[in-house]
């Protein structure tokens, strides 16, 4: 039975490059593979899921309102898919994923995706919340703190490095923006939050 994955961690812990390897496995026996990702994301260039290890494939974009279950319908139709592979699943709408759900259910085709669980405010992201509730199998792709361990949350930072604690949800960034942290050095980097 094809299920819906959701691969989820912080900044910079390698979820692009396990995308990148899961889906050149499949196509290394023949079989293929349908990669989406965020157009809001061109890091790594237009229509294009990167690494920061340098490796990188092409991959169609979505943005909020596409209805992607209609899009890989008639991907299915005019080829054999074996897998779909979503990289940058925090920005996908609910609907999105409700839509990400119905083919795993109906196409019968397994949709790995890839994302941050949380902002910079720790606070979920309306992809991720929806993913985190409706995913078959949850993965955590672990990375470190400086302190060695677990980075859990993300801060933002300025260009001279200081902290950012309020601003858009949304900015794209790297290693120059931004910094995975455990929730204890996060709350020290942002200060104690509400309630805290």
């Amino acid at each position: 039975m094809a299920k819906l994955y959701f691969h989820y961690s912080t900044m910079n812990a390698g979820k692009s490059t396990l995308l990148l390897q899961a889906s050149y496995n499949y196509r290394e026996r023949g079989m293929d593979t349908y990669l989406l990702t965020a157009q809001v994301d061109q890091r790594a260039g237009a229509a294009r899921i990167g690494s920061r290890i340098g490796i990188s494939s092409e991959a169609d974009t979505f943005v909020a309102g596409d209805d992607l279950y209609a899009r890989i319908a008639e991907k299915l139709a005019s080829g054999r898919i074996a897998c779909v592979f979503v990289d940058e699943a925090q920005f996908l709408d609910p609907e999105q994923v409700w839509q990400l759900a119905r083919v795993a259910d109906d196409l019968k085709l397994p949709v790995m995706c890839y994302g941050l669980r949380v902002d910079f405010r720790g606070e979920l992201f309306p992809g991720s919340a929806t993913l985190l509730a409706l995913a078959d199998v949850l993965r955590e792709v672990r990375t470190i703190c400086h302190c060695g361990r677990k980075a859990t949350m993300v801060v933002r930072q300025d260009q001279d490095g200081r902290v950012l604690r309020d601003g858009a949800q949304v900015q794209i960034g790297g290693n120059e923006a931004y910094v995975s942290l455990c929730r204890r050095h996060w709350r020290e980097a942002v200060g104690d939050r509400p309630g805290g």
